[in-house]
């Protein structure tokens, strides 16, 4: 059953690709949403499909990411109010 993870994502994650790795990774996973910059200086995430995909996913967000970022903390929530996201994008 589909799961969507809403997550934000704390640290240096800003001007080091974090954005576009996420997408790549998203796509590997099979999964659909979004990645965007906010303006406090995190990244959103909204990323949904399989749980086992979307747990993975979480799990790169808190402790791989790309080289150059910091991640120091990762707010995230799961719900089964699934949104209608044809791919994964970067926003």
């Amino acid at each position: 059953m589909p799961i969507l993870l809403k997550a934000k994502i704390h640290g240096h994650v800003h001007g080091v690709g974090f954005r576009y790795e996420a997408t790549k990774k998203a796509r590997e996973l099979h999964l659909t949403g979004f990645a965007r910059n906010e303006r406090d200086g995190t990244v959103y995430v909204e990323a949904q499909g399989a749980r086992e995909n979307v747990d993975k996913f979480l799990h790169w967000l808190e402790h791989h990411g790309p080289p150059m970022a910091k991640v120091t903390r990762v707010e995230a929530k799961y719900s089964h109010d699934l949104e209608n996201y044809q791919e994964f994008r970067e926003m």
